[in-house]
């Protein structure tokens, strides 16, 4: 959980630098909602959820489901680990680059595609 919690707080670290608004979300707390990405961003116009995960970490199915929900809203839907970080800083300073967001899309449809292959 430490890998993650310093993971996080470089990406927020990034995020700021670069005159992104975010906010951190803490979900399954009393008045909030279970499955929520960590960070809700808005970056040059942008909307992404970015849910960030450890080296090993892996999404829940419902964090699966609402990156599906952003994504199909039209925002930016980020499964974020700390080996792909070059990537998501590539993104952020252009945001609209298709390809490179559906190479990050890509890390979670692969968990995307496990759960309907274990249904």
């Amino acid at each position: 959980m430490a890998a993650e919690k310093n993971f996080e707080e470089k990406v927020k670290k990034y995020l700021k630098e670069n005159g992104c608004w975010f906010l951190k979300y803490w979900g399954g707390g009393g008045f909030t909602k279970s499955g929520i990405p960590d960070l809700l961003v808005c970056c040059k116009g942008w909307f992404m959820g970015v849910e960030i995960k450890g080296p090993d970490g892996k999404p829940s199915d419902l964090q699966i489901y609402n990156l599906r929900k952003i994504d199909s809203a039209g925002g930016r839907a980020i499964l974020l680990y700390p080996k792909d970080f070059d990537l998501f800083k590539r993104l952020v300073e252009d945001p609209g680059n298709q390809k490179l967001y559906e190479v990050l899309k890509s890390k979670w449809k692969h968990f995307e595609n496990i759960m309907k292959k274990g249904k």
